[in-house]
């Protein structure tokens, strides 16, 4: 029989109502493999479960996660787990690393901090067809929407990928969706939408589309996309979340962000810097309106990001929003200066240093006020800068390459 050949990730007797459903027996190990499966059966509702119960005995649904893989999928995947919902994630390893059999060694991380699986698929959002045959071989009930493209400095050189990429592999992903009545969905923005804040704190009512670079501008289109999707379509439940400065790592150091790309971000740069990778850090600009003229931003733990997007999912699953548009940070602004000196204090290190000229479409000041989450997601940030630069450092020394050490050995 002439198939698709997918690769299925599972473990027996994972949860209860999915082992019983399908009178396995509970054991502990877990089997990977690839098969190749009937196209009539790919594209046919399987049997799954998406009821999955937590401890409180309270059911949860099944979240499609893509980019499901990378350094907040990873995490925010963690949380969903812990907090009851089942997880299919899908990744194209564009921003992640693959292991040698193809899987997310990210992934399996998360597997092992949370003794739950996740069905991951290699699938780029670009191949419609693929994405439809993953959301029926599933029962997905909402989605969280990560996978994009991401670094600021090549989306200026190659604006065309960015749009493609990321507008296009939105626009699938809601057709699908539409396709099969799936209107929950939390989308993952971005602060670069408010482009230079003419007031600080932002607020969600900050104008938003003078952005400073195409990054930010696919974002910012796709938000507006998104409106015109909900006026069009009452039936869309969808919140976007604009995230700040993530950093940070899991408290177990097993996740953490692993770039595939140039470092573009401070504290990997930092961490590099600090294990001896790199010689010396790089600071864009020290002539800024700040307090000691380097960059503020509003840092965020990883694993409070995470916590976010659980607590949008729950609002969701409670109430009709519509579209709705909610910050992420602590509210407070930390300069380039600041963080270097926090990491050198809290892990002991130095880090040596160089100022150079500003980065073109780099801004001076950007911190959230995030009292609207606050209020109406119960969500508030609690990990201090302290801790986010002590999580990062324990990821960075007992993962010195990152996840790229098991992907040599070809481990799991």
């Amino acid at each position: 029989m002439v198939g698709t050949s997918v690769r299925v990730n599972y473990e027996r007797g994972n949860s209860v109502a999915y082992g019983k459903q399908h009178g396995w027996l509970k054991r502990s190990s877990s089997a990977n493999v690839c098969i190749s499966i009937p196209d009539e059966l790919v594209m046919t509702p399987a049997a799954e479960s998406s009821t999955v119960i937590d401890m409180t005995g309270e059911q949860k649904g099944t979240v499609l996660v893509t980019g499901g893989a990378g350094y907040i999928g990873s995490h925010t995947v963690v949380s969903l787990l812990e907090a009851g919902y089942g997880v299919v994630a899908l990744d194209n390893f564009t921003n992640s690393v693959n292991s040698a059999k193809n899987e997310s060694v990210a992934l399996k991380r998360v597997e092992e901090i949370t003794g739950r699986k996740v069905h991951f698929y290699r699938c780029d959002l670009l191949d419609k067809d693929a994405v439809e045959r993953i959301f029926k071989a599933h029962r997905i009930d909402s989605v969280i929407h990560f996978a994009a493209l991401k670094a600021v400095g090549e989306s200026m050189t190659n604006p065309l990928l960015y749009y493609k990429n990321n507008m296009i592999g939105m626009i699938n992903l809601l057709e699908v969706m539409d396709s099969l009545g799936i209107y929950k969905m939390v989308f993952s923005s971005s602060c670069t939408v408010y482009g230079e804040p003419e007031r600080l704190p932002i607020t969600e009512e900050n104008p938003t589309g003078n952005v400073t670079n195409v990054y930010g501008r696919t974002k910012y289109f796709i938000e507006e996309m998104l409106k015109d999707a909900v006026r069009a379509d009452p039936k869309w439940n969808i919140i976007a979340l604009r995230y700040f400065n993530p950093v940070g790592a899991h408290k177990s150091g097993r996740i953490g962000e692993d770039p595939t790309k140039q470092f573009t971000n401070l504290m990997p740069y930092i961490s590099q810097v600090a294990i001896g990778k790199k010689d010396v850090l790089t600071i864009f600009g020290n002539d800024y309106d700040t307090p000691d003229g380097t960059g503020v931003r509003d840092y965020v733990h990883v694993m409070d990001l995470a916590s976010g997007h659980v607590a949008a999912l729950h609002k969701l699953d409670q109430e009709h929003l519509g579209l709705k548009m909610y910050n992420l940070g602590t509210g407070k602004g930390i300069s380039v200066m600041e963080l270097i000196q926090t990491f050198e204090r809290v892990n002991k290190v130095k880090i040596p240093y160089v100022i150079q000229e500003r980065r073109a479409g780099d801004i001076s000041s950007m911190y959230a006020n995030a009292t609207l989450a606050e209020k109406e997601l119960g969500w508030k940030a609690v990990h201090s800068v302290d801790e986010m630069c002590e999580d990062f450092w324990r990821w960075q020394t007992m993962n010195p390459n990152g996840y790229k050490t098991e992907q040599a050995n070809g481990h799991h």
